[in-house]
């Protein structure tokens, strides 16, 4: 089981992205929930290789009771980002969106259901077509449901 806070956690190698998620615990989300006015979730996996938690933070959006990221790399760069490879390896994660922690099972999505989700993250952030566009990777869809 993932339990931030029992087990040492590295934060994001991208020091802009480990600042947020420093602003965003502190605060428990109050700071650095929206950013460019986009929800942005804190994400933590287990390392693929390591075996150590490892913390980022994404933007988001909720289908249902399910939320909805995009493993995008930044701006859509030719691997997969570290966290999308270390939950299809360990797909159990610990989330924290807005104040609300809970553990979820990561997944990712399907043919079928990828359109519409991806056309939910593009309302929010419209890049995403432009990183898709000039990638040369499928990026994928990452469906997080509630343990």
């Amino acid at each position: 089981m993932i339990e931030p806070g029992v087990e040492p956690v590295t934060d994001s190698p991208y020091p802009g992205v480990a600042r947020h998620v420093a602003r965003y615990l502190a605060s428990d989300g109050r700071d650095g929930h929206l950013e460019a006015g986009v929800p942005n979730l804190v994400l933590t996996t287990r390392g693929r290789k390591s075996g150590k938690l490892r913390r980022t933070a994404v933007f988001y959006t909720r289908d249902g009771e399910r939320y909805v990221l995009i493993a995008s790399h930044m701006t859509g760069g030719p691997k997969h980002p570290d966290w999308y490879l270390n939950l299809v390896a360990n797909p159990e994660v610990h989330v924290q969106a807005g104040s609300e922690k809970f553990t979820a099972r990561a997944r990712t999505a399907d043919a079928e259901e990828k359109p519409r989700l991806w056309g939910l993250m593009t309302k929010l952030w419209p890049d995403y077509d432009t990183y898709q566009a000039t990638a040369t990777r499928e990026i994928p869809v990452v469906v997080l449901e509630r343990v």
